[in-house]
């Protein structure tokens, strides 16, 4: 079974909560092993756009979105499971596939998202993840 799942969530959306990190939860008590809850913050790279915010600025963001990731999954998951909170930085694809390969993950857990585009039959950043991950994906709908 999965020993290490990281599942990327968007705390924005409240079916990530609801939907993908309970999915994502209960896969990982079957197995006991570690959930690798993550979320990311946009990157404000270019020089051009980092200009207009104060120093410090990403840090302090970073520093707010892991408590909110810490406050708001709590109630979601049960007590006693081993679990990494994880704030990534930059696109969200690219980041979720760094992170998989950072802590070693055997299975990645993310929502679909956009299900009410008939266009579309995953989110962009899901569809990336499973056409360049190199573990198993589980995509998971509402």
């Amino acid at each position: 079974m999965y020993r290490n799942i990281l599942v990327a969530i968007d705390l924005d959306d409240p079916s990530d909560l609801r939907t993908t990190l309970k999915t994502a939860a209960e896969l990982n008590g079957f197995s006991g092993g570690t959930l690798h809850v993550m979320t990311v913050l946009p990157s404000f790279g270019m020089s051009m756009v980092g200009q207009f915010f104060p120093k410090g600025y990403e840090k302090e963001m970073g520093a707010k979105l892991m408590e909110r990731l810490r406050t708001e999954i709590r109630p979601h998951l049960p007590d006693g499971m081993k679990v990494q909170h994880i704030v990534g930085e930059g696109n969200v694809y690219e980041t979720v596939l760094r992170m998989s390969e950072k802590v070693h993950a055997d299975l990645i857990v993310i929502g679909a998202h956009r299900p009410e585009l008939k266009d579309y039959l995953l989110g962009p950043n899901a569809a990336r993840v499973v056409r360049h991950a190199e573990v198993s994906v589980l995509v998971v709908r509402e």
